[in-house]
Order: structure tokens, then C-alpha cells, then sequence
């Protein structure tokens, strides 16, 4: 018996997450303007949990079931396809900053900063043995 209500529960909440979720979610529809197609599209993120179990009651001893359900869901924008005269490109919404892409960025500036710490050294060495 427990086994069929945590099935309607897991039922239940997989049908509401349907009813979230669809193809449209996430590619929304298109936005046509001269020969220009424009596509939104978003990121979906979700998530699903149940449980349930089995106890014996206080008052007769007989078996009581308690269980319960849940799923949230988050929708994000990330930009939009382009489509101009044949052409497809993605015009980002923002740009995501993670530590990788920061070290990345930083690296050209960091190694301008190092070579300019060798050229000063070598700079110094040869005045020191000019003299």
C-alpha cells in the first residue's frame, strides 16, 4: 500500500513538472522584424524529491503512512539566436564571470607584468656591468 501512494506522489509532482517544462521554456518563440529572425533562450535548472515511510500508530498499532513531494525550478535568460541573411549568431544576455574565466582574462595583463619585471632586471644587469 505505501508503495502505491509514494508512486501517486511521485506521479503527481513529475505531472506538475510537465505543466512547467516544455520545449517553449526554453527556445521561446520567434520574433521575425525585416529579415531579421530573433530566438530568446533560456537556461532551465530543476530539481525533484520524495519520501515516505511506514510507522506504527500510537493509538492501534496499525500502520500509518505519511510522504510528501516537492520540485522547484529556475529559468534564467542567456541571450538569443541572430538570424540575419543566412547568418546565425548568439547575442549573449550578460556575461557569467567564474573564477576560471577571470584567471583567463587576467593572464595577458599578468604576463606583461612578469616580462616587465625581466626587462627591468636585464636592464639593471647591464648598467651594473657597463660599469
Amino acid at each position: 500500500m505505501a508503495e502505491q501512494k509514494i508512486s501517486e506522489i511521485m506521479e503527481t509532482t513529475m505531472e506538475k513538472i510537465k505543466t512547467m517544462v516544455d520545449a517553449n521554456t526554453i527556445i521561446g518563440d520567434k520574433i521575425v522584424v525585416d529579415d531579421v529572425t530573433i530566438i530568446p533562450i533560456s537556461k532551465l535548472s530543476f530539481g525533484f524529491a520524495s519520501g515516505a515511510t511506514d510507522f506504527a500508530g500510537k493509538n492501534n498499532g496499525s500502520q500509518v503512512f505519511a510522504g510528501g513531494g516537492g520540485a522547484g525550478a529556475s529559468i534564467n535568460p542567456v541571450g538569443f539566436l541572430v538570424v540575419k541573411n543566412g547568418d546565425v549568431s548568439m547575442l549573449p544576455i550578460s556575461h557569467i564571470e567564474t573564477a576560471t574565466s577571470k584567471v583567463i582574462d587576467m593572464l595577458p595583463e599578468t604576463f606583461q607584468k612578469i616580462k616587465g619585471l625581466f626587462k627591468k632586471k636585464d636592464t639593471e644587469t647591464n648598467v651594473n656591468t657597463a660599469e
